[in-house]
């Protein structure tokens, strides 16, 4: 593969890690640590994100309850109030050396503004990838100026790359929106 289709999935793969950790902040009706790992936490006189091993480990006692544990108990005040200042939707119970997290069922209404929501996000993660797109053909031309046959392989082999990238994000699309409608 040529070094510029090389950079190109490289760039096309962090697009879809951004992509897919944006879908995994969308709520399923399922206990997942991504609903809550990036809400921010004031603590020690600054703010620290949940996400584990900053402060906390975040674990599933089953599909409908999120258990965080800080790794410092004098802390557990402050997650919880992160948590309930964060408007997820969530009520933390702490027991003093944990937190319980129920996730409450989606309503039907609410399932279908998340549906909303996730192919907004999708929209945008096309649009990322368009963009990778436009600036690996611009490359290409500025590097194998005058040689027709290697801009013609090359833009086929980009187009490509880029055909697959649109059809995993709409089997991302396909697959969290069977996850939402599941009850």
């Amino acid at each position: 593969m040529d070094p510029l289709a090389q950079e190109t999935k490289k760039r096309i793969e962090k697009v879809l890690d951004i992509l897919k950790g944006d879908l995994g902040t969308i709520r399923t009706g399922r206990a997942t640590p991504a609903l809550v790992e990036n809400i921010v936490i004031n603590a020690y006189a600054g703010t620290a994100r949940l996400k584990v091993m900053e402060l906390a480990t975040i674990g599933i006692l089953d599909n409908k309850t999120l258990i965080i544990t800080p790794f410092d108990p004098s802390i557990i005040n402050e997650i919880q109030k992160g948590i309930e200042a964060a408007n997820a939707g969530f009520t933390p119970i702490s027991d003093g050396n944990l937190i319980r997290i129920s996730i409450p069922p989606l309503s039907q209404e609410r399932r279908e503004e998340l549906i909303k929501a996730m192919k907004h996000k999708l929209e945008n993660g096309k649009v990322m990838i368009r963009q990778v797109r436009h600036e690996a053909m611009e490359n290409i031309k500025k590097e194998f100026e005058g040689r027709e046959d290697d801009i013609k392989r090359l833009e086929k082999e980009v187009q490509r790359l880029i055909d697959d990238t649109m059809s995993t994000i709409d089997s991302y699309g396909s697959q969290k929106e069977q996850e939402l409608m599941q009850i």
